[in-house]
Parts: C-alpha cells; sequence; structure tokens
C-alpha cells in the first residue's frame, strides 16, 4: 500500500511483536485509543497483574483494615487491606458473600468486618464469623461463605495487589529486590507535599513507552541531560520488568554502593525500575519517587505520584533534582504522540535498536500476556 494509506484495523488476538528488534515494528495505532483493545487489555492483562494500592505505613497497625480500590475507574475492585491482631497482613474482596454489599467503608482500627446490610461479620482474614438469620441454613456455612481473596504482595514501602495474578508476585520483584537491597527502604518517608496525582489525555501505555528508553532525553529534558553519561546509560530486562540504570557526570550526586555490589566502579545516580504493566520506581541519592499508572480509559490516565524521602539534603540535586519540570516535559511529549495515534495514516513503524529496547520488552510483555489469557 502506498504510505499515505489507511491499514485496516488490527484485533488485539493478533498482536505480535517480533522478539529481534533489529527487525520488529511497532504496535499499531490501535493499542493507544481502540476501545477494543483498551478492554481487552483491561480484562487480560490489568485484572491478572500487579498494581500498588496502598503504601506499607497506612496498614501497619495490628487490628486495622483499609477499604481501598483496585485501578479506581476501569476495574472499580472493592478491596479491603485488614492486618489482624498477631500482624498479618491480608487483601480481601470487600463485598459481603450475602448480597453483595460493599462491608468496610471506612479505615482504621478494626477487630471484625461487619456489614452494614444484614449484620454479616467476618474475621479479619476473611473467615466468616456470624451470619444473623441463617440459623436454618443447610450446608451453611462453607469456606465460600468468607471474603474472597486477592494477591497480595509488599515490595519496599508499597502494598501490591492482584485480582486474579498471572505470575507471582515474587517472580515479579525478586531480580530487583536483589540488585537493590542496599537502598535504604526504611527510613524513606512520604514528602506529601511533593506528592500528587496528574491526569493526562493520552493511553496509559504511551506514557509507559516513554518512560521505558533514555533516548529522547537529550532532545527533551536538557536539565536532566546535563547531570547523565548518555555513553554509560544502561538498560536491563528481568523478565516481567526493565531496570534503566543512569550514571552520572562527575560532582552530581551518586549512590555510595557497597563493595561487591555490580555497579561499584559506577556513579550511579539513578535506578529507574519498571514492574510490569504500570509501576514505576525511580530511586536517586535522596530517596524514592514512585509512578503509580492507573489507566482511566482508552485517551485518559491518571498518574499517581508519590514522593518517599532518605536524605532531605540532597532534594532538588542530580539526576532527581527537579522532577515535575521532568514530569511536564514528559506530558507535553505523550500529549503530542498520542494526538498523532489518532491519525487514520499512523502507521507502525521500527524501533531504534539500541536504545528502544525497553519499550520492546514492554510491547513483547504485552503480546504475550494477550495471547496467555
Amino acid at each position: 500500500a502506498p504510505p499515505s494509506a489507511s491499514l485496516p484495523p488490527m484485533r488485539p488476538d493478533d498482536f505480535r511483536v517480533e522478539p529481534d528488534i533489529r527487525a520488529a515494528a511497532t504496535p499499531p495505532r490501535e493499542l493507544y485509543g481502540d476501545p477494543v483493545w483498551f478492554d481487552a487489555i483491561c480484562e487480560r492483562i490489568l485484572a491478572r497483574t500487579w498494581h500498588v494500592v496502598a503504601r506499607l505505613d497506612e496498614v501497619a497497625q495490628p487490628e486495622s483494615a483499609l477499604p481501598v480500590t483496585l485501578l479506581p475507574g476501569v476495574l472499580d475492585e472493592p478491596v479491603v487491606l485488614t492486618r489482624d491482631g498477631a500482624g498479618s497482613l491480608h487483601a480481601l474482596a470487600n463485598v459481603c458473600t450475602h448480597r453483595g454489599n460493599v462491608v468496610a467503608t471506612e479505615a482504621g482500627r478494626a477487630r471484625t468486618l461487619r456489614c452494614g446490610y444484614h449484620g454479616r461479620t467476618f474475621r479479619l482474614d476473611g473467615t466468616m464469623l456470624a451470619a444473623p438469620g441463617f440459623e436454618g441454613a443447610t450446608s451453611f456455612p462453607s469456606a465460600a461463605d468468607g471474603l474472597g481473596r486477592l494477591g497480595l504482595g509488599t515490595f519496599g514501602p508499597l502494598v501490591f495487589v492482584a485480582a486474579r495474578p498471572a505470575t507471582s508476585f515474587d517472580a515479579l520483584v525478586r531480580p530487583l529486590a536483589e540488585r537493590l537491597a542496599f537502598f535504604p527502604w526504611d527510613v524513606l518517608r512520604l514528602d506529601a507535599g511533593a506528592s500528587r496525582d496528574y491526569e493526562i489525555d493520552a493511553n496509559w501505555a504511551l506514557y509507559v513507552d516513554n518512560y521505558l528508553e533514555g533516548f529522547h532525553v537529550p532532545f527533551v529534558h536538557g536539565g536532566l541531560a546535563k547531570t547523565l553519561d548518555e555513553n554509560a546509560y544502561a538498560t536491563e530486562f528481568p523478565d516481567e520488568g526493565v531496570l534503566q540504570v543512569g550514571v552520572v557526570a562527575p560532582g552530581e550526586p551518586a549512590f555510595a554502593l557497597p563493595a561487591g555490589h555490580r555497579d561499584h566502579d559506577r556513579r550511579v545516580g539513578a535506578y529507574w525500575a519498571w514492574l510490569f504493566p504500570a509501576t514505576m520506581l525511580n530511586l536517586y541519592p535522596w530517596g524514592l519517587s514512585v509512578n503509580v499508572v492507573q489507566p482511566l480509559g482508552p485517551s485518559r490516565t491518571r498518574v499517581r505520584y508519590l514522593t518517599l524521602v532518605a536524605d532531605a539534603s540532597l532534594r532538588g540535586k542530580g539526576a532527581g533534582g527537579d522532577l515535575h519540570r521532568v514530569e511536564m516535559e514528559d506530558q507535553d511529549v505523550v500529549f503530542g504522540v498520542q494526538r498523532g495515534m489518532r491519525s487514520r495514516l499512523a502507521r507502525p513503524g521500527r524501533y531504534a535498536p539500541r536504545h528502544e529496547r525497553g519499550v520492546h520488552h514492554f510491547h513483547t510483555l504485552l503480546a504475550r500476556h494477550l495471547a496467555d489469557a
């Protein structure tokens, strides 16, 4: 077909990615705005993968409950995080097993969970404790009368939940946990004033695409580019994620890595870690910023931005010095790409083999999870 001709739409079931990046084509424009693709991704990927729902300090108190929503606006899955008297953390379906009412509506101290509709009561591990009015029911109660359990995992200061996990949480985080074990996870403190939500008119996958390559940094982020050694920039591929290593110029803040660490001989000023499909952990000498990406629609995304500080004296310096400016620059680019993807003439392109391996890995995972589901 001539370059000006539009291509027929591709279905999610037909999406494949050539494993060799040197020969691979980028995804069709339908990925970035077609409602059919968005619905398929919601059910086959987002409902089966791990997402941040809370900070660990929000559920630190024994005998407490925290209602949360898994991917509000898309999955809208009601969840309650509980910590029982023994200190064990649970992720439970916040849906009564009698008539489906939401059980927990307020955060705070709780010894049990009691549905306000008909009084059915549950222990903090989800097992049913009492069911008024069911005294004559046969074969009751059964295990099915307890609250459903969701996949649960914690990493650093974050709590992750999966509705129907396709992969184990350990498989997702283990490679990063080993690599980043030196980081002072235990001393991080939330900076509420620097934490905020952004809502952008773009598909969530475009935001992830942009995050997963440093190719655009010299063109888009002039300030950040000055802090980095472009020739030493590295991208690595844990199976369900991507790790980008930012080596900084002399004089810029860098991690004091322990002897024996694989990066000990490099001046690493940032680790940018992405966990499939939509969590970004940005580690700097001053602390951690987290981008929790929440798809809202085919061309609408919320990014929950958390700032957790370990060393306040280094704030505003180095590769993590002006994150709001970098975020605004990234969003401008993502807006432009979203506009381009709406064009009927948009067609798949090619990957830059050296610079876009992280993006290629993301698209490979998307295609694999769509097919596996």
